[in-house]
């Protein structure tokens, strides 16, 4: 049996000085650690549970099946905070027919990001009698 203590999410962007900006600047993640110099050196940012890695450089953007689904408290807040800080929003935020909030944006290699709010009447979220 394979014990996994932690992930991340390794991203090699096509200019990682800009994506350091977007995802340190623009979203606001916080730093968890970073190494290395020069620019390709490393940060990784605490994702929730998980981390991501803006690390290295790639010639081509990363797979068109890479997407990011980063769950926040108040997608409403999130849009008004983003939209301030100049992220371009892909999809303002709306309920969705499975009852999640979504709001779309991209990251500057075009990597699709969803913010997702899960309501307090959500079933992830509320189990009658318990």
């Amino acid at each position: 049996m394979v014990q996994v203590l932690s992930s991340r999410v390794l991203l090699r962007p096509t200019d990682p000085d800009r994506s350091r900006a977007f995802y340190g600047d623009a979203l606001g993640l916080a730093v968890y650690r970073e190494f290395g110099t020069g620019p390709e050196r490393g940060t990784v940012y605490f994702l929730g549970g998980g981390f991501l890695e803006v690390s290295g450089r790639s010639e081509v953007p990363p797979a068109p099946g890479l997407r990011l689904w980063l769950q926040v408290a108040d997608a409403a807040g999130a849009h008004q905070e983003l939209t301030a800080r100049g992220v371009e929003v892909v999809r303002e935020p709306r309920r969705e027919p499975w009852g999640l909030v979504e709001m779309w944006i991209s990251d500057p290699d075009g990597v699709p990001i969803v913010l997702v709010e899960v309501p307090e009447d959500h079933p992830l979220r509320y189990r009658p009698g318990i």
